[in-house]
Parts: C-alpha cells; structure tokens; sequence
C-alpha cells in the first residue's frame, strides 16, 4: 500500500471505474487517505448503476479505458450525452499511453488523461486540479454579444441556449474570456488553469479549443470568437456579434 496524505475532513467523492482490483485498491486507499470518499466499479454495468443514483453522484470519475464490458471511450461519450453527468469531471486512465488514445479521449470529453504507470501523487494533483475547476463560483455573468458564460451555473449560452462543455471545457472558455482580446500562449492557458504542466508535443489544449468552437461558434470552421494567432497561441475577441 502507497503511503497516503493525512486529510482531516472529506474533500468530495471520486467513482473509480477500473478493473485491476490491485490498482483500484491502492488507489481507494490512497485518495481515502486525503479525505475523499471512494467508490470502485470493476465493469462499465456497475459504473452505470452507480451514476444513476442521481442523490448519490460522485464529484469526479477515474476511468480505465479498457475495461471488461466495454471501452472508456465509448462511456465517456455516453457521460456527455446525459444532461445530469455532462459536468462531470473524467480523468481518464489507459495502459496504452499512446498520443491517440489521449486525443480521442479529450475529443470524446474527458477532462484529462494519465498513462499508466503513473505515481499516485500525481493522480492525487490532477484529481484536486479538475475538482478545483468545478468548484462552485460567484453569481457573475460575463456577455460578449449573444454569448453569456454564467459563473454561478457553470455554464456558457448562446442565444439563451446551453452549450455543450465539459466542467474542464468551460474553465479553459472562462480562463480566455477573462483574459479578452490578449493572446493568450498554451503555455499561458495550461498556467491560468492550475493543472499539469505542458508536456512537449501535448495537444490537448487545441483539442480542447476543438470542442468549445463546435459548442459556441455559429460556424466552427471559420471561427469569430476563439481566434488563432499563428505562432503565438489564441486570443478571445473582445467585441462580438457586431459590438
């Protein structure tokens, strides 16, 4: 058993949906150890028993890729299809560790992704990183033309209708919308988000600009609110929709 940090209050509750029992056990111990409650499912069908308990949802799932009934990836889609879980944060976990995976993963809206081995220490950070993300916020609202990102919701509307974003998704929306009309570099981004740092060659952060384009561009391919600046990064426009 990995030696855990002391904690004296519950930090939130984390579903691990991995079927290496070893690996789920040294984690429960591990993340129990730093005051979250954990909850295991071996098989994607008990995972699903779980999330429907809708008085009972976890604050973020760890989920294997490979998995005995199923793949994590087609799971994580069906996450972001239901309205009551698509804010759910998903760290995603997979043996493989290959660039692919990690991209499909992101683009199928996990919030972040470890390759196995990793040191427990570094799923407990990146677990406190995406739980401080979804952490409740004030009531603001910020508007930029038919776009409003509402702080209090945790959401981001266009034309009075939600869009569709991850917890982590949104944060990284919030993060250049506070920062509107500066170029903003990945580095910069992946800095104002509190997580992981940049590894070299890491994508994640133009998957993720990807996504929120589909979500709040009327035309993702030739997007007017989320900008690149070639060789420099991306900038949020300032004024849009004729302001």
């Amino acid at each position: 058993m990995v030696a855990s940090p002391d904690s004296g209050r519950s930090a939130g509750q984390v579903l691990i949906v991995d079927d290496d029992a070893r690996l789920a056990d040294m984690l429960q111990g591990y993340l129990g150890g730093a005051g979250f409650r954990v909850m295991v499912a071996p098989n994607l069908t008990q995972a699903r028993s779980q999330l429907a308990l809708r008085s009972a949802l976890p604050d973020l799932v760890i989920l294997d890729l490979m998995l005995p009934d199923g793949d994590g990836l087609d799971f994580c889609r069906l996450l972001r299809a239901e309205p009551h879980l698509r804010a759910l944060p998903v760290l995603m976990l997979s043996a493989r560790g290959e660039p692919l995976d990690r991209v499909l993963g992101l683009e199928l809206g996990a919030d972040d992704y470890l390759p196995k081995p990793f040191e427990p220490r570094e799923l407990l950070a990146r677990v406190k990183a995406l739980l401080r993300r979804g952490a409740p916020a004030t009531a603001e609202t910020l508007r930029f033309g038919r776009l409003e990102i509402d702080l209090g919701e945790r959401v981001a509307r266009l034309s009075g209708q939600v869009c569709d974003l991850t917890s982590h998704q949104f944060e990284l929306l919030l993060v250049m919308a506070r920062h509107a009309g500066r170029v903003m570099s990945r580095d910069q981004i992946m800095d104002a988000l509190k997580g992981h740092p940049l590894e070299a060659f890491d994508r994640s952060i133009d998957v993720h600009i990807s996504r929120i384009r589909a979500a709040i561009e009327d035309d993702p391919k030739a997007p007017k609110r989320v900008l690149t600046v070639r060789g420099a990064g991306y900038v949020f426009a300032r004024k849009q929709d004729g302001e």
